[in-house]
């Protein structure tokens, strides 16, 4: 019984991996779903999942960049 608990997991783990390379996405579908629903009931969820697919979703900082320099009194500062 647990090893088939364990195939089913990385079954859905492994299935799970294409979402995750398109977050963007997903979660541009579920915030326009969302609001949608709130606006226009289930026929706006549609249509806002619709646009939201289309459009993105934010950047929820996956990837922060960071500045760095050194003062004028020698003091490395740094930006995120």
């Amino acid at each position: 019984m647990r090893s088939m608990l364990k195939t089913g997991l990385l079954v859905l783990t492994l299935a799970a991996v294409p979402f995750v390379a398109q977050a963007g996405t997903l979660e541009g579908v579920a915030i326009g779903a969302g609001t949608g629903a709130v606006v226009a009931g289930p026929p706006g969820a549609v249509v806002g999942g619709v646009i939201g697919g289309v459009v993105g979703g934010p950047n929820l900082g996956w990837h922060r960049h960071r500045h760095c320099w050194i003062n004028h009194n020698g003091y490395r500062r740094c930006n995120y």
